[in-house]
């Protein structure tokens, strides 16, 4: 199995961040990237909001770093982790202002763009960009069809649909990637799983447990064999919170811990499952030890996921 990481510092939403990263930075955000890269994870992942209503800051904060401007800054300072969008609401967006944007990341990163896509749910977010949020599903589909074009290797792509088109419209640098940059889908309602399956090369549960999984798997796949689609699909996970080793502090009930063998004893069962790579979460007090343990994680459990 591959593994990669959400990145601390660019969102503090309380839902995922440590306390420490409330006084972090930049140079926290750089050398947890630049360890990642070091280390072999397979790739750092940064979220997308435009705005958060005052409804929702107190559980979601409104730190969200743009992850263009944050993976474009990362990819000047790596050279080999993949730089994944988890993810990019690019129904927010026309679908060719953000190719432009997402092909040059490419461009710039060498190719190592993974452009994570989903629905959204701040209606607040959407009405004052002047999207239907009622809509943002269909929007997303479209969306996702348009930048499979927009995307390709074509100086001048064309796409007409019921609400985007653009045709003898060039635009350059053109990604790396050949045909294009992988898309993977995020969410885990039958909407999102159906567009994963159908419109995707992966998938990226949101929430959902490992007990879950296999039914979700199973879903995609015999959509995906219905619809006569046979090219490589990645499936993801995003593990309980992990600590390596014994930890000195309450690190929570359903934190993975223990010896690294104990911990990739448990990692296994989600690749016997069929996932392909698992998005890990560290618990930390500190940037020091989140690194001590993206290094312990990578040197003696990763070895060990097979």
């Amino acid at each position: 199995m591959d593994y990669g990481m959400q990145l601390p510092v660019q969102s503090l939403s309380t839902r995922f961040a440590e306390p420490w990263e409330a006084g972090a930075g930049v140079a926290d955000l750089a050398e947890v990237a630049r360890a990642a890269d070091r280390l072999g994870f397979g790739y750092v992942a940064c979220c997308d909001h435009v705005a958060v209503p005052e409804r929702l800051a107190a559980a979601i904060g409104t730190t969200w770093y743009d992850p263009v401007a944050t993976l474009a800054y990362l990819a000047g300072i790596t050279r080999r982790v993949r730089l994944l969008s988890h993810v990019a609401i690019v129904g927010l967006r026309h679908p060719l202002a953000v190719a432009k944007q997402y092909a040059t990341l490419d461009h710039l990163s060498g190719g190592r763009l993974v452009l994570g896509v989903g629905a959204g749910y701040v209606r607040e977010e959407f009405e004052a960009l002047g999207v239907d949020f009622a809509r943002r599903g269909a929007v997303l589909d479209e969306s996702m069809d348009a930048l499979r074009a927009a995307l390709g290797p074509a100086e001048f792509p064309a796409y007409e649909g019921e609400l985007f088109a653009f045709r003898g419209l060039g635009q350059q640098p053109r990604p790396v990637q050949r045909p294009g940059p992988p898309l993977w889908v995020g969410g885990s309602s039958p909407a999102a799983t159906r567009r994963a399956a159908l419109r995707g090369d992966g998938w990226l549960p949101q929430g959902d447990r490992r007990e879950r999984l296999p039914a979700q798997i199973g879903r995609i796949r015999r959509l995906r064999e219905r619809a006569g689609l046979a090219a490589p699909f990645t499936f993801g996970a995003i593990t309980e919170a992990v600590y390596v080793g014994e930890p000195a502090w309450n690190v929570g009930s359903r934190t993975l811990t223990g010896p690294a063998e104990a911990v990739a004893e448990s990692l296994r069962e989600y690749g016997a499952i069929g996932v392909d790579q698992v998005q890990v979460r560290f618990r930390s007090r500190s940037r020091a030890e989140l690194l001590d343990q993206m290094a312990a994680f990578a040197g003696e459990v990763a070895p060990r996921l097979g």
